[in-house]
């Protein structure tokens, strides 16, 4: 007996702006409510200026950790959005220091949830500070977004590891969270030689991506003869 096929057809998402769009607009697979005002705020910034944080649906940290991601970001000079959901943080939600709060007050904010791939898609996001779970890994790609990546558990440490010495798309933060750890790499991410070539690569494999969901492309192909497999099997 001839062991089954198996079609590679990542990138499902790319594949889903091929369809019209009103066939997914009453799909939604948000966990929490989504806060839609922060396209507002990324409305009023410029193309490429801003750094996403969102650590998922499952990972959680410290207080501690939080803070120092928080101080780091704000110590970048940068805008960043960061998603902080009510479980993030062990033990409950921390407040973070009026002195912070103060100090990021013009360029970062908080929301508790939106949709990931909307965010990678906007064009004000220019790095993906991220647990580099898989949906995080193909969707940054699927959108050419550098990532600076912390895992987690589970599979976020060979997608890291994947991610950072393979396909150089990231650069891995260390376990030991400091604030100038962060700021440092998202200094460098956002203007250095080293954050440059990454992010050059980053493109290639979002063109790489556009060109397999493409009609001839190799997701596209796949996914027609899976569909055609599958139609063979119910009308025997």
């Amino acid at each position: 007996m001839l062991p089954p096929c198996i079609y590679t057809i990542g990138l499902l998402l790319l594949l889903f702006l091929l369809l019209p769009d009103d066939v997914l607009k009453s799909v939604k697979s948000s966990m929490w409510k989504e806060e839609v005002e922060c396209l507002k705020w990324l409305d009023c910034h410029e193309a490429a200026s801003v750094i996403y944080v969102n650590f998922g649906s499952t990972t959680v940290s410290t207080p501690q950790q939080q803070i120092e991601f928080a101080w780091g970001n704000a110590n970048s000079n940068h805008p960043f959005l960061w998603v902080i959901r009510p479980d993030l943080v062990m033990g409950g939600h921390t407040i973070l220091p009026q002195e912070l709060m103060d100090e990021i007050e013009e360029r970062g904010m908080h929301v508790s949830w939106y949709p990931q791939e909307d965010m990678l898609a906007y064009p004000s996001i220019c790095l993906f500070l991220t647990h580099y779970g898989w949906n995080s890994t193909l969707e940054s790609i699927s959108y050419g977004v550098p990532m600076l990546c912390w895992p987690f558990f589970a599979d976020q440490n060979t997608n890291c590891r994947y991610a950072c010495n393979e396909w150089r798309v990231g650069i891995e933060i260390g376990n030991n969270i400091k604030r100038e750890e962060i700021e440092g790499l998202i200094r460098e991410m956002m203007g250095g030689k080293k954050g440059n070539e990454v992010r050059e690569k980053a493109l290639k494999w979002n063109e790489s991506a556009e060109i397999a969901i493409k009609e001839g492309g190799s997701s596209h192909t796949n996914l027609e003869l899976l569909i055609q497999e599958l139609a063979q099997l119910i009308e025997v």
